[in-house]
């Protein structure tokens, strides 16, 4: 079951409120997920999509790059407790939170808290701009 298998990674989760809003699907990654890409898989490695002018590294400041680059309402960068990025996810205009969780499933959480832990760390950054849609 999805619901069991999410729940034992992020066992804030269920406290906290969520809803699964997509099926399983290993073509994107939470990073593409809080862009709006759901074509490619994200990752600053060879072989994956990594914006031009974005350091290909796994570091807080790379992630910054690519999140100012290609837009963002507000987004939230998780990472582990060397300060590597582990994961993003994406504000909604309800005020809850939409993550893709690795080749799992698109989920909306109600709080930032609910994926912190051992798989992705804590928040270590809040990016909020202007709305293009305002």
């Amino acid at each position: 079951m999805p619901a069991e298998r999410l729940e034992s990674l992020f066992p804030n989760l269920r406290q906290a409120g969520y809803t699964i809003t997509s099926v399983a699907d290993v073509d994107y990654n939470c990073i593409a997920w809080a862009v709006g890409d759901t074509r490619k898989w994200w990752e600053p490695l060879p072989g994956f999509y990594w914006p031009p002018g974005a350091r290909k590294e796994y570091s807080l400041a790379a992630y910054l790059r690519v999140f100012t680059v290609h837009g963002y309402d507000k987004i939230a960068i998780y990472a582990d407790a060397e300060a590597i990025p582990s994961h993003a996810a994406r504000q909604t205009a309800s005020g809850k939170w939409t993550s893709k969780i690795g080749e799992l499933e698109d989920i909306e959480h109600d709080t930032l808290n609910a994926l912190e832990g051992e798989a992705y760390g804590t928040v270590a950054q809040v990016m909020k701009r202007k709305s293009a849609r305002s």
